[in-house]
């Protein structure tokens, strides 16, 4: 084993004593500060690559070396032309991992750290290679981009590759991924308090619009307003201009307040005005200052459970009216880092063409024969995750907020767990009612599921089992109520109390109330058939009304 060495200056050999544990040092083989070096043998000698940016006038990043030696403990000597690279950080001169041997070929992984320390890995093919001469060229690495950007687990950086073959024949790869590129932690640190910076001297700006601040530089700093002074201080003034000039700098400075105040008078229309714009760019600056120091760089990582990952298929129900909805829709959400799949159940109209839509992860239509609701819940057996997300393609929020759902769940995959609560109660008719109605009952039992996490093979086939033929009539005869249905399923078909789970998102987007196709455009009317469903659906399945969930119960403090 061949560690990194450049701190201590020099690369060593250890020899596993109890693999893959225990090492012991065999040897320093090279007193040089070498780093990302590997050692392979190739035509009866064996050849050292590596970089040493403490060489005079190496370029970081684009430098490489090569040594070579008859056996892999030394003595090593140079390559006649080293460095045989020291050239710009993108051509890929430092290494990214070891060679690879493949049909009689040799090739070499070089780090690609043009824009970002990192950025991505080159491959070079090994033509010539002898102590006195080198020639590689580049070749197609075919790997694929990150598409997902930010929210990919390699969407800024990788810089390294260990590819190898196995005794069955197989390739195995191992590659290392960051969402953050190189400094960008104290570049956010510096423009974050820059803006800060700027809001501060806005906060000045209006001191002065206001006369709370009249003069910009007190003239108590100037050498001439001192009231006491040395003689040594008055010999070094006479002999000065410096400081008659600072004083007339300062008081040219604080005529300015005096002509702002002149020019805005905050009694005036242009000054109020003015001061309303000047307030409203202060607390912008400020958030976005703040937003660069702790609001990360912007990719939104999955939550782990138990330090395993997972993933989730995105469902959406829609039909040609909607396309426009769609579009925005599979663009969003096909970055968010959890989402394997996104399954459009398309309802009616003539179905778009895939190419149409700009997706970071695999993309069905499924084209139904019927326009039915109940379509939604309709088993799929090319959904390849347990875990499904029924969100409608009206609703936009941020990715942060669908991954903690999806955390939610797994930690409760039994239950309904999504962003919309209501609370169905009374002892007298049920009537429907939006969620200002739960939180003044501090409640919710029912999760509406154009929203909501689900495990698709239980929840489809309760949906589907002939118990609920009676419901799914019911749905298709006021064409609504589906998610009303699949709440009381799954509240009557275990003695369970809580069968629903509920996330806060900071925000949500309804972008129905801009395209008004919506079922639920006419809000009386909607909520009106609703309390039927529930009339109807509490004679079937029985009553949900003693599931009464209560919010900010959760540690996690994402149900208040």
């Amino acid at each position: 084993m061949m560690p990194e060495g450049s701190k201590k200056g020099d690369l060593r050999l250890y020899r596993a004593v109890e693999f893959p544990l225990k090492w012991e040092l065999e040897k320093i083989i090279l007193k040089r500060p070498l780093i990302d070096s590997f050692i392979m043998e190739y035509e009866s000698r064996y050849w050292l690559f590596g970089s040493d940016h403490s060489r005079t006038g190496s370029k970081k990043n684009g430098e490489l070396e090569i040594w070579y030696s008859n056996t892999p403990f030394g003595p090593w000597k140079q390559h006649k032309n080293n460095p045989v690279y020291n050239t710009g950080e993108k051509m890929g001169a430092r290494n990214g991992g070891r060679p690879v041997f493949y049909n009689g070929n040799v090739y070499r992984f070089g780090q690609d750290d043009g824009v970002t320390y990192g950025k991505g890995v080159r491959v070079f093919k090994i033509e010539v290679l002898t102590p006195y001469s080198y020639k590689e060229v580049e070749v197609d690495l075919r790997i694929e981009k990150a598409t997902k950007g930010k929210n990919a687990w390699n969407g800024a950086r990788s810089h390294h590759l260990d590819v190898r073959q196995l005794k069955s024949g197989q390739w195995i790869a191992v590659s290392d991924g960051d969402r953050t590129p190189s400094g960008d932690v104290t570049r956010r640190y510096v423009v974050g308090w820059l803006l800060i910076l700027a809001a501060g001297s806005l906060v000045f700006l209006m001191g002065v619009l206001l006369g709370f601040v009249r003069c910009i530089v007190p003239l108590s700093c100037c050498p001439h307003s001192v009231k006491k002074r040395s003689d040594s201080f008055l010999v070094l003034e006479r002999s000065s201009v410096l400081s008659s000039k600072l004083r007339e700098c300062c008081t040219r400075l604080n005529r300015v307040s005096l002509v702002i105040r002149c020019k805005m008078n905050a009694n005036t229309s242009f000054g109020r005005i003015t001061f309303l714009a000047i307030l409203v760019a202060c607390i912008v600056l400020l958030c976005v200052g703040i937003g660069y120091i702790y609001g990360g760089s912007g990719g939104h990582e999955p939550y782990a459970i138990d330090n395993h990952y997972s993933q989730f298929t995105m469902l959406a129900m829609t039909y040609d009216a909607r396309l426009w909805n769609l579009k925005w829709y599979i663009k969003h959400y096909s970055r968010c880092p959890s989402v394997r799949e996104i399954v459009v159940v398309w309802n009616k109209g003539t179905p778009p063409d895939l190419t149409e839509f700009d997706s970071a992860v695999p993309l069905r239509v499924r084209v139904e024969e019927k326009n039915s609701l109940n379509n939604r819940f309709k088993m799929d057996p090319m959904i390849k995750t347990r875990a499904v997300i029924e969100l409608d393609d009206d609703i936009i929020m941020s990715c942060e907020h669908i991954e903690r759902g999806f955390k939610v769940w797994r930690e409760n995959p039994d239950r309904l767990v999504g962003f919309y609560p209501r609370l169905v109660s009374g002892p007298g008719p049920l009537e429907y009612r939006g969620e200002k109605h739960a939180r003044k009952f501090n409640g919710y039992n029912m999760i509406l599921t154009g929203a909501a996490f689900m495990d698709n093979r239980v929840a489809f086939g309760r949906y589907w089992s002939e118990e609920a033929k009676a419901g799914r009539e019911v749905v298709d005869a006021v064409f609504n109520c589906e998610d009303v249905l699949m709440n009381f399923l799954y509240a009557n078909a275990t003695s369970s109390r809580t069968t629903v789970e509920y996330v806060k998102p900071t925000w949500a987007i309804d972008t129905s109330k801009l395209s008004r196709v919506a079922i639920s455009e006419n809000t009386q009317a909607h909520y009106r058939v609703r309390s039927y469903c529930l009339e109807k659906f509490k004679a079937l399945y029985g009553g949900i009304s003693n599931r009464k969930v209560e919010f900010r119960r959760r540690r996690d403090g994402w149900d208040q």
